[in-house]
Formats: C-alpha cells, structure tokens, sequence
C-alpha cells in the first residue's frame, strides 16, 4: 500500500507532464486566404484594357477584396509569364489572365493552380488546360457572323474586304476570324472576297502602318474589318485623313468614346462591342466565386453577378467551359452620342 501511495503521485505527475507538453506543442499552421484577386491584361496603353480591369478592380472591391492590376508593356507571353510567377510568389487568391497566347502560358497557369491559386481567363482564351474557365464577351460563333454581315452590307454585297486584327497568336481574334472564315462559306457571300488578314499587335503604330498598307496594296479594297478596338480607331483615323471616306469603309469592334467621331463623320457607318467595364466586373465575380468553392468551372454551375445577375457556366467551343456576357450591340449615328460618354 505504502508502494502504491508513492506511485500515484509520480502517476499523476507524469499524466500532468503530458498534457502540459501537449498544450505547449505547436499547432499546425492554418493557410490563410489571401483577399488579392488579380487581373493580368495584354498590354498597357489599350483604353479597352483600362476600361476591362476598372471593371474588374469595381467587382473584386465592392466585395471587400483587393484588386491588383497587371499588363506588360509589350503584348507577349513572355512577359505575362513574367507577371503570373510574380503573382505566385505573392500566392494571390486567383488570377485572371487575359491571354496573349493560347498555349504559351500553360506551363506557368498549372504551376499557379497546383499552389491552389484559382485561374481563369478572360475575354482572349488560354487552352482548356490553363484554366477552370473562360469570362467570353459574347458568343464567337456569331460574333464571326455579325462581322462578316456587316462586311457584306458595307460591300454593297461583293468586293473586297480585309480584317486588321490584334496580334497572331490572341485566341479571341484568331476565333473570331475562324468563325467569319465559315461565314463566307455560305453561297450568299460568293462575291464576298477577303484579300488580307493584317496584325497591327493591338499597337496604334502598326495598325496604323497595315492599314496603309492594306490601302496600298488592294486599291479596290471596300472594307476593312478590326475586330480589335486599336485597329478599329486607327483604320478609321487614316481613311479620315486620307479622304478615303465612303470609298473605303471601316467596321468591327470598337470603343464608342473613341470612335464617336469617326461614326459622325462616315468613316465608320456602324460598329459592334460590348461593354468592356462589364467583362471585367463579370470576372471579378467569377474570380471570387471559384474562390469560395461555389463554382469549380463545370458546366451547368450557376453564381451570381452583383449588380449584372445570375449566370450560368456553359460548354465552351474550346472543349473547355465559358460564362457568356452576352450578344454584341450595335453602335451607329442614331445611338453614338448616348454612350461616347460611358465608355
């Protein structure tokens, strides 16, 4: 008994010794979320792109989160990738790329997304495989169709065309320019004849430089399409200048605060675009809601909006999935001076 009573204490002590060394051993450290949310553009000096991250930065803040604003100065994918590896070391809640090309910035995206950072694009595409989805101004397919319409109309119904696009490798513009290829397929479009694919880089310079260019080289040319808000001021800016107005007409896709002018004077008849503000608001919600776990960018998934509404995530012409804006609208003289303000 006398034993046993001396063994107890040294019993009780040493159950105390553990649940004290228990207490003191650190606990695992908990990984906590980061409220950045980031945006990576094409390129800097692009108004579309300015208006697309305002957009985007409005969202991700009106939600308590932070918006970092990314673009290169030259539209590569090179120097995106540079961007995106910055972003992973600062281990961002997600990041929204809009892609200079398609394939390039695979290797970079998997790496974000193996570190838990969620990664979607926006409105130019990276492969299926980059990304969870797509954020797409509105759908390719008639977008191709709307543009070659208007080529047509503005032809007078044949002759020449030629599209001045943004750079060779943006996804966007070389779908787009896929979908108005199958267009011109149909018999109506017989006449219709597409001399020229030129890439002015989304660089006001070069744009410039190939629609001079395009004008030199096809004299008989009636249209030029730019599906790209650069080359479609800069087309209209030499036509105006080079008194080519109503000889050489100009249409695509376009900024109405830019491009006001050009559809009061004629050099632009009519054009097409969506609101860019809203492209990028559309992502910042995208961005947070794949954050939050209520979408994982499968197809039939539905989130909410803020102040645009409720989505739905659809099959994408890529294989991948893609939330739609929704149709491109027409901006012509009746309408021109309602939105020239706005964006």
């Amino acid at each position: 008994m006398k034993t046993m009573k001396k063994v107890l204490p040294l019993l009780m002590l040493a159950v105390l010794g553990l649940v004290l060394l228990g207490a003191c051993k650190p606990k695992p450290a908990e990984t906590a979320v980061s409220n950045q949310y980031a945006i990576v553009f094409k390129s800097t000096g692009n108004p579309y792109g300015e208006r697309q991250m305002g957009g985007f930065e409005n969202g991700i803040q009106e939600q308590g989160f932070e918006a970092i604003l990314r673009a290169p100065d030259l539209p590569t994918a090179e120097a995106q990738i540079q961007m995106i590896e910055q972003l992973i070391a600062q281990h961002v809640a997600a990041i929204c790329i809009v892609g200079n090309d398609f394939d390039a910035l695979q290797p970079v995206l998997s790496n974000a997304m193996s570190q838990g950072i969620k990664v979607f694009s926006l409105d130019s595409s990276v492969n299926p495989a980059s990304r969870m989805t797509h954020v797409n101004q509105a759908d390719s397919e008639k977008i191709g169709q709307t543009l070659v319409e208007a080529a047509y109309d503005l032809a007078g119904g044949s002759g020449e065309f030629a599209i001045l696009s943004a750079t060779s490798q943006a996804s966007n513009q070389n779908l787009w320019i896929d979908y108005m290829k199958k267009e011109l397929e149909k018999p109506q479009y017989a006449n219709l004849n597409l001399v020229k694919i030129a890439y002015g880089d989304d660089l006001r310079d070069k744009s410039t430089s190939e629609t001079e260019a395009l004008i030199a080289s096809y004299p008989n040319l009636k249209v030029i399409v730019a599906p790209t808000t650069v080359g479609i001021a800069a087309a209209a800016k030499v036509t105006t200048d080079r008194g080519l107005i109503g000889k050489v007409h100009v249409t695509g896709l376009g900024l109405p605060s830019e491009m006001a002018d050009y559809i009061d004077n004629g050099a632009c008849p009519y054009m097409y675009l969506w609101n860019p503000i809203d492209v990028g608001y559309l992502g910042a919600y995208v961005g947070t809601a794949l954050t939050k776990g209520t979408i994982a960018g499968n197809e039939g998934e539905t989130f909410s909006a803020g102040r645009l509404g409720s989505y739905t995530i659809t099959k994408a012409p890529d294989g991948g999935t893609e939330v739609l804006l929704g149709p491109p609208f027409k901006f012509e003289p009746s309408n021109i001076s309602d939105w020239k303000s706005v964006y």
